[in-house]
């Protein structure tokens, strides 16, 4: 009987143990979802600032005004364009 007790005994203990780590696993795990979680919505606002800086650096005025300015680009006049027509399918 003191033997079987002593075996009962031992299995709660390591079923006891099991449980705690299994418990801290999970909670460790958690936490490091929440801090994933965290890490992500950080990136979707700089993805978002960063949408919003490139549409401001290519808005066409912007490009335009450096053009002119920085690079002294201008419209070309009317008898330096030229048009080309293309074929279209189905014709």
């Amino acid at each position: 009987m003191l033997r079987l007790n002593l075996i009962l005994l031992i299995l709660a203990v390591v079923s006891a143990i099991g449980t705690v780590a299994s418990n801290h696993l999970a909670r460790k795990l958690f936490a490091d979802i929440e801090h994933e979680q965290s890490y992500m919505r950080d990136l979707e606002v700089e993805w978002g600032q960063l949408q919003l800086e490139q549409s401001t650096w290519a808005n066409h005025a912007r490009v335009e005004q450096i053009a002119r300015n920085r690079l002294r680009m201008k419209s070309p006049s009317a008898g330096q364009v030229i048009s080309i027509e293309t074929a279209k399918a189905g014709k």
